[in-house]
């Protein structure tokens, strides 16, 4: 079976696959059969997801749910090969498949496949930038094309969990297109038109406010206000009889609009809010300069020339073989144009070729925006979502964007900033026609001349001249490349008694190739194996070794744990491999291989399996003992698999911050270790990082590294992990206020701990359970749950386990009125947080524990409580439990006669509020509420009326607009 991600065969026309109706699929216009509805559900599956290796048990549940055929192992392959006879050309080998396979997975080729989805996206985004730009009857004729993709109800008929959910995110983006297409024939005063859509539209919905306003504005417009009036009318009785609420901001001014006659709040042109600016920090992200570029003036000068179209974002592409130099020409333009770009210079390196996880236009949009500072703690998911926060927090920017080793067009389009003079340099491999670019350079390996003088430069020119025939010769072996051209002449320079001729004829003799350095007949796997060869004895383990570094970047102690070397002694190594140019040292500290380096680094570690398995196992373990000593959870909260014993962590603040220089590449930590064999590590790391992932409010990390880890479960040997990592999974889905399937990962938990009679397990999931029924107000089922976790104490457990179910206990009692009860559970939980010793969980016991006394007007206890949660919360980098405690001590302060002092704690806590992103925190619009709840009431204390009327005024609209999400949803 073929686990690469090389492209589907071009020799045959591209396949087509539409969901947007019945799913059907076409090979240039040939339709073809797809077969009985499941077959076409396991198509829909991998195709909505191209590129995505779905575990069989994914697929099963995607279309099954929860009723599995009989054999289901055996029914899914059935109908894969089914799949591919029908897509595949005749005589497509099994390995060049449009549906790859490896053990235990599928995955669509996405570059052999257009879907038209794809299409939709483009339409709809083109069709919103015309009308961005008032060009409204371009905008019009734009959505009209993209509702005509729409041939009936997505997927319809298919059947399964995965069609349910993607079928209503497409009727979802369906109606969107049309609101937006009823704004524009509302603008042009189409109202005749606007009526008919609306007709079709609103009975779907009768309670949607937004789509009530339109038909308002829709019947003003034709001049039949009465009707208008009445569609107001009808709205507020179905809301007040059917939800007990009333018509929200936009509705009612319309309604006053329609009363007033105002025909340019109805029909003239939409006003756009205003947008609070934000004190941003300039962000340079260009890597350091190569050195010296020869060569390349011409297209040097044709990349930082000025835009042909001043005002808007200007795309130039770099294309060429590998190791041509692509990267040194785009940051060398980079750094030349970063005085033009004031709000920024940001690189992403996408990974096409590299031999680590590819980066996603997600992952990547997710770094952008945090690089930016547009939010803090967990960003959207969802493509769509990424790239309308992306484009809103770019708008109003002038940036200038590397995008390294790209694909293809399809991973940059949701990356283009929007701001006007943005300027988006992208390199790669391939010539990205389908990416509308200004500017077009091709690369070819350096002339002759050129490269000779390149030579001259990295060896110096007194020496080369000395053998001028050896030094054309050199160039031509190393085909014009100035990788190999450096590396090369790398070697030339450390080695001052070598001739030039010496060099030609060692490379000359060397018969290895590397594959993804070859040109023509040539190869620089001369180059790297030369360079190698002449490493001293520790130099090439240390390479040897960074071959398996689970991480494309690294500081010194991961190889240094490695080694099982100092880091002293580790860090004048890899600045020895750095002088070879082997090694690249991106920013002080740090390093990287390049790509095509690492494929030989591991081609080099896999000749020796032994010596690479103990150095990855070490890498691993690294890992490992970073999470859980970072982890809240405590080492008896993970009593299995190896304890850290010797860590080089300090404690969990040292090992969080080293946790924390990895960035998004803790996951791919969790791939590395499944695919290479160690399930165990994958499962044991995947649960630590759990708790480090939730308290940052990274998510959707924490659930891929969860599911990586579920997939490879029968391949590991610790048993615990069968409910461990369900836990895991519960606990991130609460956190995310879904306690649907929060609750049906807790209850397989329970389920698998009681079966291997494991009691600390099943007290987990017990905590894990009653979290989910004190979120759901349901009192006693959550008490239930507490006192049989508690009952399991007998047996060591975690100091941070129980003292969270001690908090939950004392949550419900306090939700319940039980105030007594609920401060003994909250003294109960703060003598084990305190034992712990972590700072988040006990402020967090103090911060609830202050909530008692403030409702019982002890105001003297509470200011105590909280002025020691308050530092807590903060050490423990708790933003969110930092607020809440902010505004409590801020009411403590004004029972206590201060309300100054009030209200400056609470706009403490606003201003801290505003580090969060409200898209993704579950209780934002609540703590929200709360604090201006709060400094409402601080005002009126001190007499200012308007303060806090306008205060009480957002609590309202925060809270409507919460409602109305949740009714959408």
């Amino acid at each position: 079976m073929d686990g690469g991600h090389g492209g589907h065969r071009e020799s045959s026309p591209r396949l087509r696959i539409e969901v947007l109706g019945p799913t059907r699929a076409w090979r240039g216009t040939t339709p073809l059969d797809l077969g009985p509805i499941k077959r076409q559900a396991v198509l829909a599956a991998l195709a909505l997801r191209p590129g995505v290796e779905l575990s069989h048990g994914r697929l099963l549940d995607d279309v099954w749910g929860e009723e599995p055929p009989p054999g289901g192992h055996k029914v899914l392959p059935t109908h894969v090969n089914s799949l591919r006879r029908a897509l595949d050309p005749d005589g497509t080998p099994h390995t060049e498949s449009v549906i790859r396979s490896g053990k235990g997975w599928y995955r669509l080729v996405a570059e052999a496949v257009r879907l038209d989805t794809a299409d939709l996206a483009e339409r709809v985004e083109e069709a919103r930038r015309t009308m961005a730009a008032r060009e409204l009857p371009a905008a019009t004729d734009r959505f009209t094309e993209a509702l005509a993709l729409f041939r009936g109800e997505p997927l319809a008929g298919l059947p399964g969990p995965f069609a349910e959910l993607e079928r209503h995110r497409l009727l979802e983006r369906r109606r969107s297109a049309r609101v937006a297409r009823l704004e524009c024939l509302l603008a042009l005063g189409r109202h005749a038109d606007a009526l008919d859509d609306l007709a079709v539209l609103s009975p779907s919905d009768p309670y949607d406010e937004s789509l009530a306003a339109l038909r308002m504005r829709a019947l003003y417009g034709g001049e039949r206000q009465a009707e208008a009036l009445k569609v107001y009318q009808d709205v507020c009785e179905h809301l007040r009889e059917e939800l007990g609420v009333s018509p929200g901001d936009e509705l009612r001014r319309v309604h006053q609009a329609v009363l007033r006659r105002d025909d340019e709040a109805l029909l003239g042109r939409p006003v756009p809010l205003p947008v609070r600016p934000r004190h941003r920090r300039t962000v340079n992200e260009l890597p350091g300069d190569a050195g010296q570029l020869v060569g390349r003036e011409a297209e040097l000068a044709r990349l930082t020339a000025p835009p042909a179209a001043p005002g808007s974002v200007s795309v130039m592409t770099v294309d060429g073989p590998a190791g041509v130099g692509k990267t040194a020409l785009v940051v060398r333009a980079a750094r030349a144009l970063s005085g033009d770009h004031p709000d920024g210079c940001l690189f992403v390196d996408l990974r096409a070729y590299s031999t680590q996880r590819r980066q996603t236009p997600e992952q990547a949009l997710q770094r952008l925006l945090r690089s930016l500072g547009a939010a803090k703690g967990e960003l959207p998911s969802d493509l769509d979502e990424l790239t309308a926060a992306w484009r809103a927090a770019t708008s109003p920017l002038r940036l200038l964007l590397v995008l390294d080793d790209a694909l293809d067009a399809d991973q940059i389009r949701p990356l283009l900033p929007a701001g006007a003079d943005s300027r988006v340099l992208v390199a790669g491999r391939r010539r990205l026609a389908e990416l509308d670019a200004e500017r077009r350079v091709t690369l070819e390996p350096l002339e002759s001349g050129d490269a000779v003088s390149l030579l001259r430069h990295i060896v110096g020119a007194e020496r080369a001249d000395r053998e001028p025939s050896a030094t054309r010769e050199l160039a031509d072996l190393c085909d014009g490349l100035p990788l190999a051209l450096r590396i090369a002449g790398s070697r030339l320079q450390n080695r001052r008694g070598w001739t030039v001729e010496y060099l030609v004829g060692r490379m000359a003799g060397d018969d290895h190739r590397l594959g993804e350095l070859s040109v023509g007949d040539r190869s620089v796997e001369a180059a790297f194996r030369l360079s190698y060869d002449h490493l001293a004895p520790e130099q090439q383990r240390a390479f040897r070794a960074l071959g398996v570094v689970p991480t494309v970047e690294f500081d010194v102690l991961t190889p240094a744990t490695m080694l099982g070397r100092s880091a002293r002694d580790t860090e004048r190594v890899l600045e020895s491999l750095v002088d070879t140019s082997l090694l690249q040292e991106p920013r002080p500290g740090r390093y990287r291989l390049h790509d095509l380096v690492r494929v030989h680094a591991r081609r080099l570690a896999e000749a020796v399996p032994e010596e690479a398995a103990v150095a990855r196992t070490a890498a691993l373990r690294l890992f490992l003992d970073a999470a859980r000593v970072a982890s809240d959870w405590g080492p008896v909260g993970f009593p299995s698999g190896p304890q850290p014993g010797r860590t080089p962590f300090r404690d969990w603040r040292d090992a969080e911050h080293w946790l924390d220089s990895a960035g998004n590449e803790l996951v791919d930590v969790v791939g590395q270790a499944a695919a290479n064999g160690e399930a165990d590590h994958a499962c044991w790391i995947a649960e630590a990082l759990c708790d480090y992932f939730v308290r940052q409010g990274r998510y959707h990390e924490s659930q891929m590294a969860t599911e990586i880890a579920l997939t490879h479960l029968d391949q590991a040997t610790d048993r615990r992990m069968d409910s461990a990592l369900r836990v895991c999974l519960g606990y991130t889905a609460v956190h995310q206020a879904r306690y649907t399937q929060s609750r049906a990962w807790f209850t397989e938990a329970l389920h698998l701990s009681r079966r291997r009679g494991d009691p600390a397990e099943e007290g987990n999931a017990l905590t894990g359970l009653a979290s989910v029924e004190a979120s759901l107000r349901n009192g006693d089922l959550a008490i239930s749950h507490t006192l049989a976790a508690l009952e399991l104490t007998q047996r060591p457990r975690s100091e941070w386990i129980v003292a969270m179910t001690l908090l939950i206990q004392g949550r419900v009692h306090q939700f319940e009125g039980r105030d007594e009860e609920a401060l003994a559970s909250f003294t109960e939980a703060r003598v084990h947080a305190e034992t712990d010793g972590r700072p988040r969980m006990l402020g967090r016991i103090l911060s609830c524990a202050a909530d008692i006394h403030l409702r019982l007007a002890r105001y003297g206890e509470a200011r105590s409580l909280l002025q020691q949660a308050v530092p807590l919360a903060e050490e423990g980098g708790d933003i969110f439990h930092t607020a809440r405690s902010l505004t409590r001590l801020g009411t403590a302060e004004q029972g206590g006669g201060d309300p100054h002092a009030a209200v400056a704690l609470h706009h403490q806590a606003l201003q801290l509020l505003r580090l969060l992103s409200p898209l993704t925190e579950p209780g934002y619009a609540w703590l929200e509420m709360d604090i201006r709840n709060r400094l409402g009431q601080a005002c009126l204390a001190l007499g200012r009326l308007p303060e806090a009327q306008q205060q009480f005024q957002i609590v309202i609209d925060v809270r409507e607009a919460y409602v109305r999400r949740k009714h959408a949803s």
